[in-house]
């Protein structure tokens, strides 16, 4: 009997061993969550916050995303099941690997435009949070040949300027979501080595290397959005930020109101 249970428990381990190593070849979720240590609590707590940040600033509504990537697995991030950012709880935040494969939804829906962040993560090694809005003041500028200046020390990091990406002019694609890949990838490819690239008649995406950085860019980009529309509409000479001083304060990481943005929106839960 003992040699029996030997053979069998030899047998067992060896056809789990040849499954994982077939789903490695493959690439497959179900290894990954075989093999995949939980996120960092904290990561996903700070997660939470910022979909709940954004929200309460009014940068996201219904609609729109933020990521973070994984230290721990630097070709995967997390992010939120398909649900209103001002609703997201620890529950809901999902793994998703590079291609933007969600690790383990079971049942659970996945935002469509997800593609925004994994082919950003995977052309920028540097970034390491993501945001997906639809800001209202920003989006007249992805219609405009009037380009998105540095106007507000807070959003300095645009100083050398923010792209318009239009993905209906995507081969193969006549949307103005990023649904696919392709436009994914077309989408980072036109964001570049900057902070922010617009997205015609759609919004923006915004991006920084740590995630309270790419919340806080997100929000006073907004903000200088609607405070250089103000200064057109007032008429005469818009004077733009120094390029010498916007790049100085270009690298805010909004550390101190975040901490802010984060009590705010925690108390009393």
């Amino acid at each position: 009997m003992a040699d029996y249970l030997t053979r069998r428990d030899f047998v067992t381990s060896a056809t789990v061993l040849a499954a994982m190593v077939f789903a490695s070849r493959r690439g497959t979720p179900a290894l990954a969550a075989m093999t995949r240590r939980p996120p960092d609590p904290k990561l996903v707590e700070d997660l939470v916050a910022a979909n709940r940040i954004l929200a309460d600033q009014g940068i996201l509504d219904g609609y729109g995303h933020v990521s973070v990537r994984d230290e721990s697995a630097p070709n995967h991030y997390l992010m939120s099941r398909d649900l209103a950012p001002a609703l997201v709880s620890a529950s809901d935040i999902l793994e998703y690997d590079i291609d933007s494969n969600p690790i383990d939804a079971g049942s659970r829906a996945v935002y469509r435009e997800r593609f925004i962040h994994g082919e950003i993560y995977r052309a920028r090694p540097d970034v390491k949070a993501v945001v997906h809005s639809h800001a209202a003041a920003v989006i007249p500028f992805s219609l405009s040949s009037t380009p998105l200046m540095p106007v507000f020390h807070m959003a300095a990091f645009i100083v050398d300027g923010v792209p318009v990406f239009d993905p209906s002019r995507t081969p193969g694609s006549h949307h103005v979501l990023i649904t696919t890949p392709a436009a994914g990838r077309a989408l980072a490819q036109a964001l570049d080595s900057k902070g922010a690239v617009l997205i015609r008649g759609h919004g923006a995406a915004i991006v920084g290397t740590s995630l309270s950085m790419a919340v806080g860019r997100a929000i006073y980009l907004e903000a200088s959005a609607r405070i250089q529309a103000q200064a057109i509409a007032l008429g005469g000479k818009v004077t733009y930020l120094d390029p010498d001083a916007a790049h100085e304060a270009a690298q805010n990481s909004y550390d101190r109101a975040w901490e802010l943005w984060k009590r705010r929106t925690t108390a009393g839960r």
